[in-house]
């Protein structure tokens, strides 16, 4: 999920180019307080083409700012994908969003309840009511982190190895899981440094992550081939399946595979594979 400032029209202009899965315009932390009503203003020029090329989501300013009604009246039109809310601090931030939220389908003529949310938890409050969180809304299906503002409320920096944020992502990962949903990553802020992006989206990947924020065009192409699964990975998985199937018509509930035990949840997980595999073919062609 690529951030564009969305007042930034250059950049704008080559999200569409970017290849990233979905493109994320954000009204927050990019855009200063002086440039707020001409990033609403271009993002909504650009989202008809942005559209046509990804799904487009918005990060609006938080809804204690003051600011969410117009962000939302200016971007929510048909094309928009969903919002990303920003620090939610408790399951009430999510429901006067979503109220904001049909307000503005309504009044644009989009079906109430199309747009989708994704709560950003990144703060220790949000965290602890994360599970509140991402239940507070119909509208959620997929939630993520942010690690720069976690840290600045812990009062620490954040280092490579993420130890800071351990705690945060691993928590949300699991909630995430426990509720059938998508957990995004927070993006990696060296722009400069792709082989620690590269770890650090591997690391997110083993962890149950199944994509990540980035927040340059450069870091599209390596994150999109981390969270892909590789032609062994695919290949190992349809072995898998195929055995297991072929054990179970024998009435077997496990049986060895090129050296390693293959038994119902890892049938489950296999199947699961194929499955983003071909959602992903899907979506790049």
């Amino acid at each position: 999920m690529l951030f564009v400032p969305a007042n930034r029209e250059r950049m704008l202009a080559k999200a569409a180019t970017t290849y990233a899965d979905a493109i994320v315009l954000d009204f927050e932390d990019a855009v200063p307080p002086a440039e707020k009503a001409a990033a609403r203003t271009a993002a909504r020029e650009a989202l008809p083409s942005l559209a046509a090329a990804a799904p487009v989501f918005v990060r609006v300013n938080g809804v204690r700012s003051g600011l969410t009604r117009d962000d939302l009246h200016a971007v929510v039109a048909p094309g928009l994908a969903g919002v990303v809310l920003p620090k939610p601090a408790e399951p009430q931030d999510v429901r006067d969003l979503d109220v904001l939220l049909r307000e503005a389908e309504m009044a644009s003529g989009v079906r109430p309840g199309d747009v989708t949310i994704v709560p950003l938890i990144e703060s220790p409050r949000g965290l602890l009511r994360a599970e509140e969180i991402l239940l507070a809304s119909d509208r959620i299906a997929v939630t993520s982190i942010g690690a720069e503002d976690y840290c600045a409320e812990l009062g620490v920096e954040r280092n490579v190895e993420g130890t800071a944020i351990a705690h945060l992502r691993y928590s949300v990962v699991t909630l995430a899981a426990a509720h059938r949903m998508q957990a995004i990553d927070t993006p990696y802020a060296r722009i400069d440094d792709l082989e620690g992006l590269i770890a650090e989206t591997k690391f997110a990947r083993a962890i149950g992550f199944r994509g990540k924020y980035v927040l340059h065009p450069e870091q599209v192409e390596p994150t999109n081939r981390i969270f892909t699964p590789s032609p062994e990975d695919i290949d190992r998985a349809r072995a898998d399946v195929a055995a297991f199937e072929e054990a179970q018509s024998r009435g077997e509930g496990s049986v060895a595979v090129h050296g390693r035990m293959v038994d119902a949840p890892i049938a489950t997980r296999a199947r699961n594979l194929l499955a983003r595999a071909a959602q992903i073919a899907a979506r790049r062609h």
